[in-house]
């Protein structure tokens, strides 16, 4: 049967860290896979990307495979080419369709018709696999995650939405905190909080920055206006000026927090100079990570337990 990823609701919490096992082992040993050899996996790119293409595109060749990268302007899709079309095309062809787009249709409709694994690389509504790179980080910080006290500090938006469900699954508590009117989809938080009564997590909204942010262990945030609300910076910036992660605001967190940012950052707006640039800030890290979770969930997704290594 073929599995997708287009959120983290696709995995177990089992599966989930094992997976982030798995990309520990591959931070720790790189070249150790050759799972793809022989295979070939298309990455669409419907939104322009630096972190997501170049880490899937070193992660498929570093697993054997052969990474094919694809614009809006290589498809049909933007000349009257059904989505269901272009799945089915594809799947002939490829073994699996990584895909940055907009709308999370564009996914669900890709995965129904298509008989290959697709994998979201990012929509509006999801960042699954930011999320993924993002728990390794934290786990790898502080050691666990079951417990771990997490702000989001911005836009409720597609890794908010990602966040949402990762944490609540693993057992961390997470608050999200944003401007009246930038909270995140009513119907994911709903989500998320009914899986976290299973896992002993808890998931919160506020609008206010000091209580969102006080004892947290993690301190995440992410750009103010989002690819595609270009014209919007300036309100934006405007509303959510009381809601830069600073060194005030970093304060109130719990001693030796650490600060996670998705990249790319905004020195100045979502995020202060010295807060992306001090001690405690991972996002380098971070970043790497991506590389590495990704590498995980390919050989989930197309390997066969043997040849990678590994079974979940």
């Amino acid at each position: 049967m073929t599995r997708h990823f287009l959120t983290v609701d696709e995995l177990s919490a089992r599966e989930l860290i094992a997976l982030l096992d798995r990309a520990d082992h591959h931070r720790a040993n790189r070249g150790s896979s050759n799972v793809l050899a022989g295979r070939t996996v298309g990455l669409i790119f419907e939104k322009p990307s630096t972190r997501t293409r170049v880490s899937f595109e070193v992660a498929v060749s570093e697993l054997g495979g052969t990474p094919l990268v694809l614009s809006s302007r290589d498809l049909q899709l933007g000349r009257g080419e059904t989505i269901a079309d272009t799945a089915r095309v594809l799947s002939r062809y490829l073994d699996a369709m990584v895909v940055r787009t907009f709308g999370q249709d564009r996914l669900e409709q890709l995965a129904a018709a298509g008989s290959i694994p697709v994998i979201n690389a990012l929509s509006d509504h999801s960042h699954p696999c930011q999320a993924l790179a993002d728990l390794q980080t934290v786990r790898a910080r502080i050691g666990t995650l079951a417990g771990v006290r997490m702000a989001y500090v911005g836009d409720g938006n597609n890794v908010a939405h990602s966040l949402l469900r990762a944490c609540a699954l693993t057992g961390m508590h997470l608050t999200v905190v944003a401007p009246p009117g930038n909270e995140p989809d009513p119907a994911v938080v709903a989500a998320a909080e009914q899986v976290a009564e299973r896992s002993g997590a808890t998931v919160a909204v506020t609008n206010d920055a000091a209580v969102g942010v006080k004892d947290a262990q993690v301190v995440y945030t992410d750009v103010w206006a989002s690819m595609g609300q270009e014209d919007e910076h300036a309100a934006r910036v405007a509303r959510f000026g009381a809601y830069q992660v600073n060194a005030d605001l970093l304060a109130l967190a719990a001693p030796g927090a650490i600060v996670l940012h998705c990249l790319p950052a905004h020195r100045g707006e979502e995020i202060s100079a010295d807060v992306i640039d001090g001690p405690q800030s991972v996002v380098w890290d971070q970043a790497e990570n991506r590389l590495h979770a990704q590498k995980a969930l390919l050989e989930l997704l197309l390997g066969d337990g043997t040849a990678s290594g590994w079974t979940p």
